[in-house]
């Protein structure tokens, strides 16, 4: 995508991929979401907000290839656009994470409008290239978190079906709330995507039917399945819908990515 070439008046959906605790798919589900709606046409912008850098790897941006990164935008010392990169998905930019990003938060403890620093780097008008931005947080609920939940419209919480799971759900719903009293009125749940399902398993199967009578239509219908294909394409640094198209997992994505098109055209439409 070129990012100097602006589309006249498209707004992007900005989305937090957002669960405090970790090995939940919450980057996975990120990075392959994305693919399948580039895939789909969209152009897509991913940013990465987790010092780990998992989101960049798994597109192929190499840890010595980041000349700027998501730490100096927070950080002020570069544009948006001048931190936007190519991934080797067609249709889909990204802002690359470094480790420095450990460090944005203890420098922004004193810092002028600590919390909005995300918020204002979306002021730059590279973003309206962008149909859909997804943001991938840490697994952490810290200040680089609220500083995407401050910035987004709405949060997609991938959820791994096990018990411990709901708890932190619990949690983050409380922080979503908080974020919405203080930072963001307008933010909203978009969605819980159910991972790592394993049919065979009872335990899944009773997750799955607890959080979809708690958050009703809020849970998406689409699971995503415990696949080993979905496991081995991030070492290969590729989106699963790259390395294996016709897997289980990929498929799963795509159908995650429909869903999210008609849920926002049914929104658009009330």
């Amino acid at each position: 995508m070129t990012k100097g070439l602006l589309t006249a008046n498209r707004k992007p959906e900005i989305i937090a991929v957002a669960n405090q605790k970790g090995g939940v798919g919450k980057t996975t589900t990120t990075i392959n979401l994305a693919t399948a709606l580039a895939a789909m046409k969209k152009n897509v912008l991913i940013i990465d907000m987790d010092p780990q850098g998992n989101a960049s790897t798994g597109l192929g941006r190499d840890r010595n290839n980041r000349a700027a990164s998501s730490y100096e935008v927070i950080m002020g010392e570069v544009s948006l656009a001048e931190a936007i990169v190519d991934s080797i998905v067609p249709n889909l930019d990204l802002v690359p994470s470094t480790i420095d990003l450990t460090g944005a938060e203890l420098e922004l403890v004193d810092a002028d409008q600590r919390t909005f620093r995300l918020r204002r780097a979306f002021r730059d008008p590279v973003i309206d290239n962008y149909d859909y931005v997804l943001i991938d947080c840490p697994p952490s609920l810290n200040l680089l978190t609220l500083n995407t939940l401050a910035a987004a419209h709405s949060v997609l919480v991938p959820l791994q079906c096990e018990f411990f799971a709901l708890e932190g759900l619990s949690l983050l719903l409380q922080t979503i709330e908080t974020v919405k009293a203080n930072f963001n009125p307008s933010l909203e749940i978009g969605g819980i995507v159910l991972t790592m399902f394993d049919s065979r398993n009872n335990l899944s199967e009773q997750v799955a039917s607890d959080v979809r009578s708690f958050l009703g239509d809020k849970v998406y219908e689409t699971v995503i399945p415990r696949n080993v294909r979905v496991s081995e394409a991030p070492s290969h640094g590729l989106p699963v819908l790259l390395y294996d198209l016709n897997c289980a997992g990929s498929q799963a994505y795509v159908k995650v990515a429909a869903e999210l098109l008609r849920r926002k055209k049914k929104i658009k439409a009330a």
